[in-house]
């Protein structure tokens, strides 16, 4: 027998008469073997039905399992129905007959710290959902011979040691739709922002197989966050994985936040992912998108703080769902997990809790796997799978600056580049604070335009001979002239990267940033006066040169005549010719 059991339990109110009681033995036998018995034992609380127990499958027939059939088919009417369901819900309430179904039933071993151990659930499978008392809702995790390991997405307060739990069959999921856009919700999809219920339209499992290489095309189309620093020497594409990493407070978020701003009026739909993150530190990044009008396009999934190991574990995997719902859809997408560090601490807990091995900094070994599946999932797709993409902006946080630690390395193995933010470089005032020795995109040029391909030409270059000078000649106070005219030009370039928060650029400006440091139209600015210089220029160059400013948008090119124009334009503001 599938069940392992010799014997069926009925369970009654009223007795069935020998009829009735010998077409259940019939049954019995015919699904269990000819072997199975029948017992009947009385039992008052069955009022309206009766209930048929065979090992780990239980058969109800009652008003509430007739009703929860109905049920279930007026949603589904209801779900693939275009025009008017009133006909076809009456036409099944006529013509509806209920049915038996088995409904496997296992028994709780033990509950605690959000974490259940089940037993008698042979058949369920991993990421299955499975529902307790109460109608609390848990997945499985962890598979072994006899027993099951669950995490539970509510309070374990009802759920005890002997409770009854019920598979569903259904894998864990997020629904999906564009009325999600615009809002906040927690890792299960339910609105956390007061704002009403969501209409889903879709229901995606949170897991589910990366694109296959032959369903991917190459990245070779820029997704530009606005920041100069970022764009120019480090250039995201649409497909990309770009890792941000730093210590706690050094800008990570920010990055992320003016990332999701500049695409505004870009058809780029954003997601942020936000896990164990203070409340109101979500709700800090909620009001400034509001406040820039990026709400529109972006949905916050949250799984903050408060929230249990558990909700903070799946929510990066709802999030993922909801941006590949949008991608199948030939969107273009851009997902930021804030951050994977506290998503490992999270799983690293649930880990433990099931008895898992630990290994390296106590996190268990699946840990990579675990980040990776979900990294993968960020693609490009070909022209035949509609095109759309997938951006991931991971985040992880490190300590004291340790990009060697296990869950560091791990995500910058998996990712296409990384953005090193310095925290001493944030606290002197250069903001962003991008280290432009660590930090590299393993796309390149491939994911930028023309025209910032050759304006941004040997500033990489540049910086990094600054820096070096800078070290070598601190300690020495006799400099000839060529040293010190190195030294102040790459003071100008630093001050030119420095960049106000929620102010990303438009293509354009940084493109005409780019060719005044080339061609060295800062050299009689002051180190503390570039910034208001190169707004100066930008200003008159989208007042007097609008064209200019338009087909360097458009075409992504810059011709020899462009760059002299941009050029006579900073000769003018230098030589005090415009009034500003």
């Amino acid at each position: 027998m599938e069940n392992n059991s010799k014997s069926a339990v009925l369970y009654y109110s009223v007795r069935p008469n020998k009829e009735q009681e010998k077409s259940l033995l019939d049954f019995v036998k015919s699904k269990y073997g000819d072997d199975c018995a029948l017992k009947l034992v009385s039992d008052i609380s069955m009022k309206d039905g009766f209930r048929l127990v065979c090992g780990n499958d239980t058969y109800n027939w009652n008003k509430k399992s007739r009703y929860e059939q109905l049920k279930k088919r007026i949603n589904e009417i209801s779900a693939s129905a275009d025009g008017n369901i009133i006909p076809l819900i009456r036409e099944s309430v006529e013509n509806w007959v209920p049915s038996v179904y088995a409904e496997q039933v296992g028994t709780v071993i033990s509950v605690g710290d959000g974490i259940a151990t089940v037993s008698g659930l042979d058949e369920a499978f991993l990421g299955e959902i499975l529902i307790f008392n109460g109608n609390v809702r848990g997945m499985v995790l962890s598979l072994s011979e006899d027993k099951l390991g669950c995490v539970l997405f509510d309070s374990d307060g009802v759920v005890g040691s002997g409770s009854s739990v019920m598979r569903t069959g259904k894998i864990a999921g997020m629904p999906c739709g564009e009325g999600f856009l615009g809002r906040c919700v927690d890792a299960l999809g339910f609105p956390i922002d007061e704002k009403g219920k969501i209409e889903a339209k879709d229901y995606r499992p949170i897991e589910s197989p990366a694109p296959e290489i032959k369903d991917r095309q190459s990245v070779n189309t820029p997704l530009e966050t606005g920041i100069l620093v970022i764009d120019s020497m480090f250039p995201i594409g649409r497909g990309q994985r770009e890792l941000i990493i730093g210590d706690r407070q050094t800008g990570k978020t920010s990055i992320a936040v003016d990332t999701i701003i500049n695409q505004k009026n870009k058809n780029v739909i954003c997601v942020y992912v936000a896990v164990g993150q203070k409340a109101s530190s979500v709700k800090s990044v909620y009001e400034t998108l509001e406040k820039h009008g990026a709400m529109d396009y972006t949905v916050i999934v949250c799984a903050s703080a408060a929230d249990s190991a558990s909700m903070q574990y799946i929510a990066p995997y709802a999030g993922c769902a909801l941006a590949e719902y949008f991608m199948n859809k030939s969107e273009d997408v851009l997902i930021i997990y804030d951050d994977l560090s506290k998503h490992a601490v999270a799983y690293r807990s649930i880990s433990l809790l099931l008895g898992r091995s630990p290994g390296r900094e106590a996190y268990p070994g699946d840990v990579f796997y675990m980040h990776s599946r979900l990294l993968e999932r960020s693609a490009r797709l070909s022209e035949e799978k509609g095109g759309g993409s997938m951006t991931a902006l991971p985040i992880v946080e490190t300590k004291a600056g340790d990009v060697s630690a296990y869950i560091p390395t791990n995500i910058i193995s998996i990712t296409d580049g990384q953005l090193f933010l310095e925290t001493d470089l944030f606290y002197s005032g250069q903001r962003p604070a991008v280290n432009i020795g660590l930090s590299v995109s393993r796309v390149g040029g491939d994911a930028q335009t023309k025209a910032m391909k050759q304006a941004t030409a040997t500033l990489r270059l540049d910086l990094a001979q600054y820096r070096e000078m800078e070290i070598f000649t601190q300690f020495s106070s006799d400099l000839d002239d060529a040293t010190k005219e190195q030294l102040k030009h790459g003071q100008r370039l630093m001050a030119m990267l420095r960049q106000k928060q929620c102010a990303p650029l438009s293509h354009h400006a940084k493109i005409i940033y780019l060719v005044c440091a080339k061609e060295k139209c800062m050299k009689n600015i002051q180190t503390d006066d570039v910034g208001k210089f190169l707004c100066d220029v930008v200003v008159f160059a989208e007042k007097e040169h609008n064209d200019l400013c338009e087909r360097i948008d458009k075409s992504g090119t810059l011709t020899d005549d462009d760059r002299l124009i941009i050029t006579e334009i900073a000769e003018k503001v230098v030589n005090g010719y415009v009034e500003y």
